[in-house]
């Protein structure tokens, strides 16, 4: 799974040129993804910031849904950049990689992901769910393609939090 042959997929659609016209102020914010390692639920979704408020997610699975989302938040999202070398083969590879080296053995099952620009640098976020009811929290620097942030969790952890709460 390329990320560059689903924005270009985006961008020649019908649905997100008629979105440009109708908001040409209107930009790339987020973007969002799940790579099922257990099954065919892959899905892809681009997110587009228009100033006056609100955002709007293209779904590129199949053929290009939009989708009016709630902003839970009033900040002005930020701009992120529309030409990625992202391949998902690699970001998965960084983190079997990872996962090795922390002497983790669970099988990958689910890879969910978020590209945001976080105080001006662009970075992939999210969790990744291992066998053995197990979670991985990552962060990944894109410059650098790099791990920055490495957390595991079990289900029993996060039952241990909501007990205490």
């Amino acid at each position: 799974m390329n990320l560059q042959f689903y924005l270009e997929k985006l961008s020649s659609s019908d649905e997100l040129k008629k979105f440009k016209k109708e908001n040409p102020k209107a930009y790339l914010c987020s973007a969002f993804f799940i790579i099922d390692k257990e099954g065919k639920n892959n899905k892809v979704h681009f997110d587009y910031f228009v100033p006056k408020g609100n955002i709007i997610s293209f779904h590129t699975e199949k053929e290009i849904k939009k989708e009016e989302m709630e902003n839970f938040s009033s900040v002005l999202q930020e701009k992120i950049q529309s030409k990625f070398d992202l391949d998902f083969n690699d970001v998965e590879s960084l983190i079997s990689k990872r996962m090795e080296e922390e002497n983790i053995k669970n099988k990958i099952q689910k890879i969910i992901l978020s590209l945001q620009n976080y105080k001006g640098e662009e970075i992939l976020s999210g969790t990744v769910f291992i066998s053995a009811m197990g979670m991985i929290k990552i962060s990944i620097d894109l410059k650098k393609m790099e791990i920055v942030d490495f957390e595991k969790k079990s289900i029993m952890d996060i039952l241990n939090i909501v007990k205490k709460k």
